[in-house]
């Protein structure tokens, strides 16, 4: 079986620092926060081109607190995207706010700025983008709207370690970004984690109070806040990993180009990359109109997929109040019964890559047929 993910592999990688780094916060009963959380902090902000990041415990949570530092709360509108995990349009509701879906680019799969201005209204607060699969949605336009609009943005970055716009790392587009190290991620903690990031000290500082209780100084609470804090061994394996982030997204990068090249006659569509942007691939998401035929001879022969995200936000039940139905967001919805996710991550070897490329299109040829 080729693996989706294989993150035994990645903790023989790092494992001979990680178990010294585990013990040390142990023996140092520094378990919440702590100075490895703060070094770690430093660390990824400056990966981001950004002064201040705080560490909460789940990119969910990270979300939920740039939006509350943002002043969004009830009666406000957040624009953002129905093709997304659903902690994107969770946290808009966590804020006591409502989401307002516009749809996304069929090629980027990503906030398209052309309908944006017409789903403004005067209650809108901020736009929350998602930069998708690893690469960043079109955020110009997005942030000159912004900007005429009196808007905030907040990028939804969960999925964009160590990517970027025209030269500008994922992180320090908007006025906060958001990202989860989800074991899975580009950056994964060995748990839960996450980190909003920002250029903007009045912000930082709000957030830090938010995640922990409201309070500056201890059982001093100025705000209604929410222990949201990072686990100080969670701090030290980021920050391991962290110095391997860029080598893994290179070849997270050299895997995606391989695929390419041997899947360039094989019947699905391969991911569009904007030629302003360095992909991060945190997937590698293909798009084929008999998806779930292809997914089941996959499996069967020995190649495990994803489905990143098989039902959009909008037709989930658990959101069906928010009052959208089927056929609102064509696009989405295209995008949501084709595409399937191949093995992607840094410890695949080549000939993986190619023989999941070869299995692809034997699979497409006979279902084409």
């Amino acid at each position: 079986m080729i693996p989706f993910l294989n993150l035994r592999a990645q903790w023989e990688a790092i494992k001979d620092e990680a178990l010294p780094a585990a013990e040390r916060v142990l023996a140092s009963a520094q378990y919440v926060l702590g100075p490895e959380v703060a070094a770690f902090e430093n660390e990824f902000a400056a990966l981001c081109g950004v002064a201040h990041g705080i560490g909460v415990n789940t990119g969910t949570s990270s979300l939920h607190l740039a939006l509350l530092a943002a002043g969004v709360g009830p009666g406000d509108e957040v624009i953002t995207v129905p093709h997304t995990f659903v902690a994107t349009v969770a946290a808009i509701l966590y804020a006591g706010a409502r989401p307002v879906f516009v749809d996304v680019e069929p090629g980027r799969l990503t906030m398209d700025p052309a309908l944006v201005a017409q789903a403004v209204t005067p209650r809108t607060k901020a736009l929350l983008p998602v930069h998708l699969y690893g690469q960043t949605a079109d955020m110009d336009p997005l942030l000159a709207l912004a900007q005429a609009h009196g808007l905030t943005v907040i990028e939804d970055a969960c999925q964009a370690h160590g990517a970027a716009y025209k030269g500008r790392p994922a992180g320090s587009l908007g006025a906060m970004a958001c990202f989860s190290f989800y074991p899975g991620k580009n950056l994964g903690a060995c748990g839960e984690g996450g980190m909003v990031v920002t250029d903007d000290a009045a912000l930082a500082e709000k957030l830090r109070m938010l995640r922990d209780w409201g309070a500056k100084k201890r059982y001093h609470h100025e705000v209604l806040g929410y222990n949201y804090r990072m686990d100080g061994i969670q701090g030290a394996m980021l920050r391991i990993k962290l110095k391997r982030l860029p080598a893994w997204n290179d070849t997270r990068r050299a895997h995606a180009a391989l695929y390419g090249r041997c899947l360039a006659e094989a019947g699905v569509t391969i991911p569009w990359q904007a030629p302003d942007c360095r992909h991060a691939f945190h997937l590698y998401v293909v798009r084929h109109p008999k998806r779930d035929a292809l997914q089941a001879r996959l499996q069967e022969a020995g190649v495990q997929t994803g489905l990143h995200y098989p039902v959009p936000v909008h037709l989930q039940p658990g959101y069906a109040g928010l009052g959208y139905g089927p056929g609102d967001f064509p696009a989405s919805e295209a995008a949501a019964r084709e595409v399937l996710s191949l093995p992607m991550c840094p410890f695949l070897t080549p000939d993986q890559v190619r023989e999941v490329a070869g299995q692809v299109a034997r699979i497409t040829r006979e279902l084409d047929a």
